[in-house]
């Protein structure tokens, strides 16, 4: 069923009511992370879940104290696609500012609490900081892919520790790691790494966002890489440093005992050093270096002769090293420069997520003979500059066939102070903003890459949510929402079927005595559809959520491509489903006395309660609830996407389980707001005896990612039992 591609094993009834017995006992853990937290200084502003959800709740009285009046407040920190930098929205409850974000993947994040874009505040809560910037604060998610990032048993690593040295003209200071059971005198030398950060970095970085230590405590400790020092520094008076840790330290001052790696500008420096200099450094390691030129003008034979090793490394196509490495391959192969290429980093741009990566995979490689010369695993081919549309010549967003979306807007903003597009592109679906960059009079950026799915977005400009006009498509419900589609094995059923192939959409037209009006409904009539059939289809009634319409599940639960599909690959029973409008004051009867009767006129459905579905999201799944209370068995099958039951008052159990097929519940995971109400509802069901179906949660948010996969899990279990 496809409902093991997103939660796993369907239960039996008996064992269901012990699954949402034990869901009960974990809402109170949900209310938890979800509710607002009081404003006192010694409340933890993050809490992260063994299973790496991050959930915020920073107190209104403090951001007005420190930032005055806002307006919104955002997380900033490393959590989009890539690791790129984004903004992760909160939401203002009562006293608190708050929002789950996740699950997070393994690895260590940085992140400041910013109001009004501009207003950016410390978490005084998190005693973790990050020297060169005051306002971060950092967390680690941990995790197998990430051991190395882990600290070492207490005691049992090397030691950190300060040098300063002097230059032409100022005082300047490095910090040094000696590894474990160093001895500062003795008849033994170590080679030495020296490790620069980037431009407008710190040589702190590599320690407060690098993970330096506890990457190289954890690889001495696994005798994965050789005893050495490791200098780390800013990449100024280099020269300088050598002297002074030649003083300081019991270190090889020969070449072949010398190593030079960096970050960004850090590692187009290393590089220019072992190759304009090739008598002073035996390996050079050049993380996301920008270096693309000079390489004609040396010695390549000197070069090959004294440098051991000269190891490239990039992140994918958003890293701008990316072009930059791709260039320096050829002029390396050109001059015929030995050299290796650990591949492009698939997950990680030009961040520290790439970086430590990239100092794993370096370290072990010096001072000492290696079989291994390949790219890391997973690790893919430079396959050539990435070059998106130039400015204005083609729509956007721009989709590349491995996920990779360029943004661009017109140049209406060219006098904005800030533009970023905010989108379905966090973890299974939550949204966050990222910035794009001036160009000229437009803005752009390019990110990536995403999983094949639907996605949605806007444009915020200074603060204000915006259409992209350059995107043709619509949400009725959303004016300002645009969306696109990455095309995937993945993403299959939200695609369009072939031409001609699926079934029909048509606007029906009914009149609305709640509302007073004529309305609309959207309906789906399965290919080969027989108005005149002697059998009438089954029928399924299908709503949308609070502040959606009619228009929302084909705009945005991409309704008519999910049953498309599932009726051409033979998993749906031929029905007719109903998109009705349920802003209503009395859905019941805006339901049972006009949009029903105005579906039996018009097409060839069913009036035989075990022929009828009825269903819906959030507010479309309490007005479906609403109708099992009100008028139970009149709907054979019945589900609810994120949705509470409500009160157990004046209900039915016996009348709804003896008149209900199906009733099978869905809910998002702590994401979802309404997860903690949603888990109420098992046990006021559970104590009612009613029967129902809980397959556990359908991993996102309060959203359409989660909505889509409802549906494609609901739809083939209808009338079918």
């Amino acid at each position: 069923m496809p409902s093991l591609l997103y939660h796993g094993r369907s239960r039996p009834q008996g064992a269901r009511r012990l699954a949402a017995a034990i869901a009960a006992g974990v809402m109170a853990i949900a209310a938890v992370l979800l509710a607002p937290r009081p404003a006192a200084a010694d409340t933890p502003w993050l809490n992260v879940s063994e299973d790496g959800y991050a959930s915020f709740s920073v107190p209104a009285a403090y951001v007005e104290a420190n930032a005055g009046q806002v307006s919104q407040v955002v997380i900033e920190g490393n959590f989009g696609p890539s690791f790129a930098w984004a903004e992760f929205g909160l939401t203002r409850r009562g006293d608190v500012w708050s929002g789950v974000l996740g699950p997070l993947k393994p690895g260590l994040y940085s992140y400041q609490v910013t109001g009004d874009d501009t207003k950016g505040l410390k978490d005084p809560t998190n005693s973790t900081s990050v020297t060169s910037q005051p306002l971060r604060s950092t967390f680690f998610v941990p995790g197998d892919a990430v051991r190395l990032l882990a600290d070492a048993p207490q005691g049992q690593g090397g030691k950190v520790e300060t040098l300063t040295y002097r230059t032409k003209h100022e005082e300047r200071s490095a910090q040094v790691w000696t590894p474990p059971g160093h001895a500062a005198e003795g008849p033994k030398a170590y080679p030495v790494l020296f490790l620069q950060s980037g431009d407008g970095g710190s040589a702190t970085d590599w320690l407060d966002l690098g993970r330096a230590k506890q990457i190289l405590d954890n690889l001495s400790l696994q005798k994965a890489m050789e005893p050495m020092v490791v200098v780390i520094s800013d990449g100024d008076g280099l020269k300088d440093l050598r002297k002074a840790v030649a003083d300081r330290y019991r270190v090889h001052r020969d070449p072949a005992h010398q190593a030079i790696a960096g970050v960004a500008e850090g590692g187009t420096q290393a590089l220019r050093a072992a190759l304009t200099h090739p008598g002073q450094y035996a390996y050079a390691g050049s993380f996301s270096g920008l270096l693309t030129d000079g390489v004609g003008r040396v010695d390549a034979n000197a070069i090959n002769r004294h440098v051991k090793l000269v190891r490239l490394y990039t992140g994918n196509v958003t890293d701008p090293a990316y072009n930059a490495t791709y260039r320096l391959t050829k002029a390396l192969d050109r001059a015929r420069i030995t050299y290796e290429f650990d591949g492009v980093n698939p997950d990680a741009g030009a961040n520290w997520n790439a970086w430590q990566e990239n100092l794993i995979d370096f370290a072990p490689r010096l001072f000492r003979r290696v079989s291994d010369h390949g790219p890391s695993a997973g690790h893919g081919k430079l396959k050539g500059e990435f070059t998106p549309p130039a400015p204005g010549t083609t729509p956007t967003p721009f989709v590349t066939e491995d996920g990779f979306v360029t943004f661009e807007t017109t140049t209406d903003f060219a006098a904005a102070e800030r533009v970023k597009v905010w989108a379905n592109w966090a973890p299974n679906g939550s949204w966050l903003r990222i910035r794009l960059s001036r160009e000229g009079d437009r803005w752009r950026a390019t990110v990536g890459p995403l999983d094949p799915w639907f996605y949605y977005y806007r444009l915020m400009v200074d603060r204000v949510s915006v259409k992209d006009a350059s995107n043709p498509t619509k949400v009725t419900s959303e004016p300002t929402w645009s969306t696109f589609l990455v095309k995937g094995d993945e993403a299959r059923l939200l695609t369009d079927v072939p031409a001609g192939q699926g079934g029909k959409v048509e606007s029906m037209t009914y009149r609305s005595s709640v509302a007073n009006q004529d309305r609309t409904a959207l309906v789906w009539t399965p290919p080969g559809y027989d108005p005149d059939r002697a059998q009438p289809y089954p029928v399924f009634y299908l709503q949308h959520g609070g502040g959606q319409s009619y228009t929302d599940w084909v705009e945005m639960g991409r309704a008519k491509q999910i049953l498309d599909h599932q009726f051409l690959d033979g998993d749906l029973v031929p029905m007719v489903v109903v998109m009705g409008n349920g802003n209503v004051s009395d859905f019941n009867k805006e339901l049972l006395q006009n949009i029903v009767p105005a579906a039996r006129a018009r097409y060839n459905v069913s009036d035989d309660p075990s022929q009828q579905a009825l269903a819906g999201l959030s507010m479309g799944g309490g007005q479906t609830f609403g109708v099992l209370k009100a008028f139970p068995g009149r709907f054979a099958y019945v589900a609810a996407f994120s949705a509470g039951f409500g009160s157990a008052a004046g209900v039915d159990a016996e009348a709804i389980n003896s008149g209900t097929k199906l009733l099978r519940l869905y809910v998002g995971d702590q994401t979802d707001f309404v997860y903690p109400s949603f888990m109420t509802s098992l046990t006021t069901l559970n104590n009612l005896g009613i029967r129902y179906e809980f397959d556990g949660v359908t991993p996102g948010p309060h959203g359409w990612d989660v909505w889509q996969k409802n549906l494609i899990d609901l739809a083939p279990r209808l009338f079918k039992r």
